[in-house]
C-alpha cells in the first residue's frame, strides 16, 4: 500500500511528529546561539580587562612597572626607581611641607578626623626633590662614618632607614611622614590612632616591623602612603605590603590573561 493511502489518523501522528521535531531542532538552534553568544561577550569582557591591566607604562622603562595601574599604586622602592618622566603634582601644606596635591583632600580629612579624638599629627616631612633625597642621604652615610663605620656598612645602615636617591617614595609626592605636634598628642598616640584609621582614608604604613625582608626598609611607624581606599583597605586586612598586594594583582590579571 502506497503511504499516500494511510489513514487520516496515520498522517496526522507523522504531521504532529514532524512539526515536534521541527520545534525541538528551533530551540537547540536557538540554545545554540545563546551559547555563542555568551562566549562572544565572555571573550569581549577577558580582552578589554587584559588591556587595561597590560598596556606598557608610558616611558616607564621598568619592567616592574609595566603593567598599568592607577597613579596612587605606582611602585616605587630599592629594586623599582621612579619612573622616567614622573611628576607629582605639589601643593604646599600650612607648614610649608608639600604632598602630591591629589592626596590632599583625603590627608586632611584624615587629620580632622584624628583632631576631633584629640590626637593631633603633624606631616613632619612630604614631598622631596631629587637634591633633598639626596642631600639626606649623604648627611646619614656622612654620621655613620663618623661613628666609626666603613664606607660600606655605612651605606648599609643608611638604606635600612633612607631611600636611595631616585628610589623614594618621597620624591613621588604620596608619601607623609606623620609626628605628633608634642603639645597636645605623643608619638605613640598618634602611630596607634593611625594603625587604626589610615586605611579608611586611603593610607597604608608602607614599612611594617614584619615585612623588612620584603620592602628592604627598616620599621617605620611614622611613614604612610597614599594607595587609595580599596587598596588600603585590602592590604590593612590581609596584614600585607604594598609589595605583596601589587603581586596577587598582577598574578590575578595574569590568571586572567592565560585563562
Amino acid at each position: 500500500m502506497y503511504k499516500y493511502d494511510a489513514k487520516p489518523e496515520r498522517r496526522g501522528r507523522r504531521s504532529r511528529k514532524r512539526k515536534r521535531k521541527k520545534r525541538i531542532q528551533l530551540f537547540l538552534n536557538f540554545f545554540m546561539l545563546v551559547c555563542i553568544m555568551m562566549v562572544i561577550f565572555r571573550i569581549g569582557v577577558l580582552e578589554n580587562r587584559e588591556n587595561m591591566a597590560y598596556d606598557v607604562r608610558m616611558d616607564s622603562g621598568q619592567e616592574t612597572n609595566d603593567f598599568v595601574q592607577g597613579w596612587e599604586l605606582t611602585l616605587v622602592n630599592k629594586w623599582n626607581p621612579l619612573p622616567e618622566g614622573a611628576e607629582a603634582e605639589i601643593i604646599e601644606l600650612a607648614n610649608g611641607e608639600r604632598v602630591d596635591k591629589r592626596i590632599y583632600p583625603y590627608l586632611q580629612e584624615m587629620f580632622d578626623d584624628a583632631r576631633a579624638e584629640g590626637i593631633y599629627p603633624i606631616v613632619r616631612s612630604g614631598y622631596r626633590t631629587r637634591q633633598e633625597q639626596t642631600d639626606i642621604y649623604e648627611e646619614r652615610m656622612q654620621r655613620y662614618q663618623a661613628d666609626g663605620l666603613t664606607e660600606a656598612e655605612a651605606r648599609t645602615e643608611t638604606e635600612l632607614w633612607v631611600a636611595v636617591p631616585g628610589t623614594s617614595e618621597h620624591e613621588l609626592g604620596l608619601a607623609v611622614d606623620i609626628n605628633a605636634d608634642r603639645i597636645h598628642s605623643g608619638s605613640e598616640e598618634v602611630y596607634a590612632w593611625l594603625g587604626r584609621h589610615a586605611h579608611l582614608y586611603g593610607f597604608i604604613n608602607r614599612y611594617p616591623s614584619d615585612k623588612t625582608d620584603i620592602t628592604g626598609v627598616a620599621n617605620e611607624p611614622w611613614h604612610y602612603r597614599y594607595v587609595g581606599t580599596a587598596a588600603a583597605a585590602e592590604i590593612y586586612e590581609r596584614g600585607i605590603c604594598l609589595e605583596e598586594y601589587l603581586e596577587d594583582y598582577h598574578a590575578d590579571d595574569a590568571t586572567l590573561m592565560h585563562r
